[in-house]
């Protein structure tokens, strides 16, 4: 299927809501791991998210290069071009975008779908993520405020978060402490701030404990209940229906949760869950294995030609993708989307 219009996409948030599930949104770096991600999510039949980080798409650009928008737009041109042979809606999205990046990544990228939408098309992106974790509340949600009102225009879903997530990502690391806890009036402001979707349809990365890695068990002390508080919070302050589910959460940081904390998230109101460290890792092992056992094959050991069928890249590539999209199957299956496709 092609890659999902704005009215497939938001079919897809409100469908993992109302019925218990969530997406895997997988970070990508190259045509192999869009692949893999597409592999994934058909064998799994589930729809699915492909996402870049802005580390992710300078990093697509290549190192002469160095450009955010270039490596977004080229690797989600070719996802558009790659998406059509699968059978599956795939979204598109980038990752974590800081205060001091916005005019170097998502404002050009929301520009960039505008001209496809003022045309007459669909936008190159379905979302964009602002992080504004690391200033003061009110700030995040005026820039959110300014971004919503372009992204709705542009038939775009944003994403923000709200509270911190701990650990590193890209470069931005925050603490582990008490901030990575969304406090009940945070929540409260957000939504009167933004409204529920009549100004546009956003996701909300409230933080519960959540640390970007993965760590072991007891280091990271994850609250799912935080969300029910936080949904339940505003359905009282803004006179909603008893047991509805304002929100759409994203749960970050969720490598290495346990599936009781994934599935207590997803009942109230997660629909999308980034998956990043699992999947470098699945892609990385069996290129390590290859390496290590054709260590003379991948190498010219003492003056040898070595083999060049075991140092063609093609090799070890159709074992990363193969390791990472079995990797993006089990996510669906985690977050019970498998077989939800329509």
């Amino acid at each position: 299927m092609p890659i999902a219009t704005p009215e497939v996409y938001a079919d897809m948030i409100s469908r993992a809501k109302e019925n218990g599930f969530a997406y895997p949104a997988i970070n990508c770096t190259s045509s192999e791991t869009v692949n893999a991600a597409l592999r994934g999510f058909a064998d799994a039949g589930s729809d699915g998210i492909i996402q870049f980080s802005t580390g992710g798409a300078e990093f697509i650009s290549g190192t002469r290069v160095k450009d955010m928008v270039v490596g977004a737009t080229a690797l989600a041109e070719y996802t558009h071009v790659a998406a059509q042979h699968y059978p599956v809606n795939v979204a598109l999205h980038t990752d974590h975008c800081p205060k001091d990046k916005l005019d170097s990544y998502v404002r050009p990228l929301i520009a960039l779908s505008q001209e496809r939408v003022d045309k007459g098309g669909n936008p190159l992106f379905q979302s964009h993520m602002w992080d504004g974790s690391a200033i003061d509340l009110d700030e995040n949600l005026s820039i959110a405020a300014e971004l919503i009102e372009k992204t709705a225009a542009a038939k775009i879903v944003l994403e923000l978060e709200i509270g911190v997530v701990g650990g590193e990502e890209d470069g931005v690391s925050h603490d582990i402490n008490d901030k990575l806890y969304t406090a009940p009036g945070d929540f409260v402001q957000t939504a009167k701030t933004l409204g529920l979707g009549e100004k546009g349809i956003y996701l909300l990365a409230a933080t519960f404990g959540n640390v970007h890695g993965v760590y072991k068990p007891g280091n990271v002390k994850l609250r799912p209940e935080v969300l029910k508080e936080g949904q339940e919070v505003v359905v009282s302050e803004l006179g909603l229906d008893a047991g509805s589910k304002p929100f759409n959460f994203v749960f970050h940081g969720g490598s290495g949760s346990s599936q009781e904390e994934i599935r207590e998230a997803l009942s109230y109101g997660t629909v999308k869950m980034n998956v990043d460290t699992d999947t470098q890792y699945a892609f990385t092992r069996p290129i390590a294995g290859h390496m290590f056992s054709n260590y003379d094959g991948v190498l010219k050991v003492d003056g040898e030609v070595g083999n060049k069928k075991t140092y063609d890249p093609r090799t070890y590539m159709k074992l990363a993708e193969t390791n990472m999209a079995a990797r993006v199957t089990q996510a669906c299956e985690d977050l019970l989307s498998a077989g939800t496709a329509k």
